[in-house]
C-alpha cells in the first residue's frame, strides 16, 4: 500500500472551524487489500466509515478524515493508524499538523466561558444580578 503525502502540514485555522481531510492510497501488491480498521490520536478526528473498504491490485481509494478544532488551540499534531494487510506489518501511520487560532485577538479566559455556559443553560430567568443559589435568613 502506498499514501500519497502521508506526512503533512495544514494552514491554520479558527478554533470551531472543520477540516476535511483526504489521502489517496494505492495497492501496490499483487493481492486484494483489505482496510480492516482506522485509529485515530484524538476523539476529534473523525474516520469517514466508508474508508474501510478491499481495493483490487492496483486500485485506488481514499481515506477521508474530518478535524473538528472545537477543543484545542495553538499547535496540534495527530497520528492516524490505518490497519490492513500489509506486507511490511499490520499497519501504516499517517499525521497532519496545523496550528488552531482563536475567533478574536485574546483568548477567553475561564470567567468569560463560564458565562457563556451558564447563559445557555440558565436555571433562573431574569437579570445578571439573579445568583444561583440562596442563603437561609
Amino acid at each position: 500500500m502506498s499514501i500519497t503525502d502521508p506526512d503533512r502540514h495544514y494552514y491554520p485555522i479558527l478554533r470551531g472551524q472543520a477540516l476535511d481531510i483526504q489521502y489517496v492510497i494505492e495497492n501496490t501488491g499483487e493481492h486484494p487489500l483489505f482496510i480492516t480498521d482506522i485509529h485515530t490520536s484524538c476523539g476529534c478526528v473523525l474516520v469517514d466509515e466508508s474508508s474501510l473498504k478491499v481495493l483490487p491490485a492496483g486500485g485506488k481509494g481514499f481515506i477521508k478524515l474530518q478535524y473538528e478544532s472545537d477543543k484545542n488551540i495553538g499547535y496540534v499534531k495527530h497520528y492516524v493508524t490505518v490497519y490492513a494487510n500489509l506486507e511490511s506489518g499490520p499497519s501504516m501511520e499517517v499525521t497532519f499538523d496545523l496550528h488552531v487560532v482563536p475567533n478574536a485577538l485574546y483568548t477567553r479566559d475561564y470567567e468569560e466561558l463560564y458565562k457563556e455556559k451558564s447563559e445557555e443553560e440558565s436555571l433562573v430567568d431574569g437579570d445578571e444580578n439573579n445568583l444561583r443559589y440562596y442563603i437561609d435568613e
